[in-house]
């Protein structure tokens, strides 16, 4: 593909400072420099392409629309494709182990499964290879100064404190985020956290003996149980990275699997079909952390025009809509978007404008996060709930442009999140009069609900406008 075009660097260009250099810092480290400014990351961690992957934590993430424009932006797309697999639909495991599918979209369409660590070192080699990016990893950040614009840094390699000031600081930084930390000292400060009650852990399935995939490969794989469930996403070497999303206490629970057999008999009870595939079960599951699940609101995003909060920093959500990674690119594509408006001198404008534009969507995305998790959890293997989505992707394909299914809108398009959780809640108004009269697939064509169809869709207002 054509590299893609940036601005002539402005007059006014400036040193920035981006703090964390994880999937988002970095992505926007490139940007910033492709606009001509000079970008100093500041990592706490060491530099991951030295360390390898942390064991237990997040492998595989979901790529899909929002992300790829992002990873297009600055002309890296196509070599992210070619290590990603793509997953074109759900694969449902009940408890006896029978199996039923769900495709993600229409034609084709898919999400992709990446390795966030081959996908951080990607942009950092760019990043590296950029002469106006200087990337300063195992720096951590003791202090933010607001007012003097300092920030007070510990090098934990030689363990020397040392101060930096910065011109403008974009804080990527995370969940846990030292610079909204910051921020949160401030006057009329909003923040919250929410953690859900359950955990999470991951696990591996191994390849076969010769690298083969030992379940369907480009498909996400479920095994939900009502209270809980457990993923799997494939990865190129014929593993699959498995996470179980489990309540931290009660009869089912993390608290309650102390010893081996006792997670050995519970996967022998609740996962029959993947027991035989996980060789290291035990091993993993007492080695790797059980990790939690949050979710960050805060406001505003900017201090002045000095500070500005991106990613989850601002926005960090529970993972199952597999739009973290992908929100936080498009935060880099909309600041970018910004900046080519008003110009690379008008940072109030912009990150005024950047904070007001992304605030309701990331709110919308935390709501269909939490929203996602029940109905993978609980309704994916509900014969009711799939004769639904059946019913649904009739409806796209019958009223094009007045039907677009909600996990479409927010995966596969660029619609603004709070408009497509606006859209959904609407569609789920109409699909349960539509079902009301729907008991099988075949009931669809009875004249009874396409009148009903047309009536509510074709000459009323569409149901994603």
């Amino acid at each position: 593909m054509p590299a893609p075009q940036f601005p002539t660097p402005p007059a006014a260009a400036e040193p920035l400072t981006v703090m964390g250099a994880g999937l988002v810092g970095s992505l926007l480290s490139l940007y910033l420099a492709r606009r001509g400014h000079s970008v100093q990351v500041i990592e706490r961690r060491a530099d991951p392409r030295r360390t390898g992957v942390q064991e237990g934590r997040s492998i595989n993430l979901a790529l899909s629309d929002r992300g790829w424009r992002a990873l297009e932006g600055v002309g890296i797309a196509d070599d992210i494709r070619r290590v990603g697999i793509p997953m074109y639909r759900r694969v449902i495991h009940d408890a006896q182990g029978q199996l039923s599918f769900q495709p993600y979209g229409q034609n084709g369409q898919a999400i992709y499964s990446v390795s966030r660590g081959g996908l951080n070192q990607a942009l950092l080699d760019l990043a590296e290879a950029d002469e106006r990016i200087s990337l300063r990893f195992q720096q951590q950040c003791r202090h933010l100064d607001l007012e003097q614009r300092r920030l007070h840094l510990l090098d934990t390699a030689t363990q020397q404190p040392h101060d930096e000031p910065y011109t403008r600081l974009f804080g990527t930084d995370g969940a846990f985020s030292a610079v909204r930390a910051a921020l949160q000292k401030t006057d009329r400060y909003d923040y919250s956290q929410h953690y859900l009650e359950y955990g999470y852990k991951e696990l591996n399935i191994e390849g076969g003996p010769n690298g083969e995939w030992l379940l369907e490969k480009e498909a996400l794989h479920i095994w939900p149980r009502g209270e809980f469930m457990m993923i799997a996403l494939p990865n190129l070497d014929g593993s699959f990275n498995c996470t179980l999303y489990f309540p931290f206490e009660g009869s089912n629970s993390f608290a309650a699997l102390e010893t081996p057999q006792q997670v050995t008999d519970f996967f022998q009870r609740v996962f029959p079909d993947v027991l035989p595939l996980l060789p290291d079960l035990t091993g993993e599951f007492f080695r790797n952390p059980t990790s939690s699940l949050v979710t960050v609101r805060c406001f505003p995003w900017a201090y002045r025009d000095e500070v500005l909060l991106l990613g989850d920093a601002s926005h960090a959500i529970v993972p199952f809509y597999g739009q973290g990674m992908n929100a936080g690119f498009e935060d880099c594509t909309v600041l970018n978007q910004l900046l080519d408006e008003h110009g690379d001198a008008a940072w109030p404008l912009v990150f005024n404008e950047f904070q007001t534009r992304r605030k309701p969507n990331a709110d919308a995305m935390a709501d269909l996060a939490v929203y996602n998790f029940t109905e993978m959890r609980d309704r994916v293997a509900d014969p009711r709930f799939l004769l639904q989505k059946k019913i649904e992707g009739k409806i796209a394909q019958q009223f094009p442009g007045h039907w677009t299914p909600l996990y479409s809108q927010v995966t596969f398009s660029h619609t603004p999140y709070a408009e497509a959780w606006a859209n959904g809640q609407r569609q789920d108004q109409l699909m349960a009069e539509f079902m009301a009269h729907i008991q099988t697939e075949a009931d669809y064509e009875r004249p009874e609900v396409q009148a009903l169809l047309r009536e509510k869709l074709a000459g009323g207002a569409p149901a994603t406008a």
